[in-house]
């Protein structure tokens, strides 16, 4: 089966929870290199408030567990990741929209509809050392392996390793926007933390809706 329920697909939020609050840290010590050092700890807290009002029985759909998180990062995170996130997510809950299953069609759609909500409110271009450097990539690759006539599956493998490699990619750039393109220069050489931390989320995604996809439709 190439698609999943949506009704009862919020596990997929539930997984973002989990491997934010586990890459906190990690995230921080990017962030600290050439940013403020709070990415990770801003995130969690973000993210582990939307667990928190998604937590309990029934469990959610995947469109309303997407809206809560993206509603509970516009208002609890600070910063240019609260509303750059918090945009993403609810901009793929509206493309979800009413949809019973989640496909590769679906999907894709949702992820556009996050990168068109983060570009209409964001400066930023790929290159720039920002989180368009994992994203744009992964998006690109997705909607490659579809039209090529991949499983979704594959798709979404192919999407977790372009934006792994996307977020790679940031180490040799300068930060062109945000505190860190104050340092000029100086930002080549790290990682930029919007980077990692969508690369994250958007790995994150592929498996647990991969293993989905591998179950039946089901978990």
């Amino acid at each position: 089966m190439e698609r999943i329920r949506v009704d009862t697909a919020g596990f997929v939020v539930a997984d973002l929870v989990e491997v934010i609050n586990a890459n906190r840290a990690y995230l921080s010590e990017i962030d600290g290199a050439i940013g403020d050092g709070d990415h990770g700890i801003n995130m969690s807290k973000g993210f582990t408030a939307a667990g928190a009002r998604l937590a309990g029985n029934p469990p959610a759909g995947l469109a309303q567990a997407l809206g809560v998180l993206g509603e509970t990062l516009l208002n609890d995170v600070g910063g240019s990741m609260g509303p750059l996130y918090g945009t993403f997510f609810g901009a793929m809950s509206e493309a979800l929209g009413g949809r019973e299953l989640l496909d590769a069609a679906a999907f894709a759609a949702m992820l556009g509809a996050g990168l068109a909500g983060i570009e209409e409110i964001g400066g930023a271009r790929v290159g720039d050392k920002t989180l368009l450097d994992a994203l744009v990539p992964a998006r690109n690759a997705f909607d490659a392996a579809l039209a090529a006539g991949q499983p979704f599956g594959e798709c979404l493998r192919r999407m977790a390793s372009a934006a792994e490699a996307g977020k790679e990619g940031t180490r040799g750039m300068v930060a062109r926007v945000g505190r860190a393109s104050r340092l000029g220069e100086r930002s080549r050489g790290a990682l930029d933390a919007g980077a990692t931390s969508c690369a994250i989320i958007l790995q994150s995604m592929a498996r647990t809706i991969g293993s989905a996809l591998e179950a039946g439709g089901a978990r």
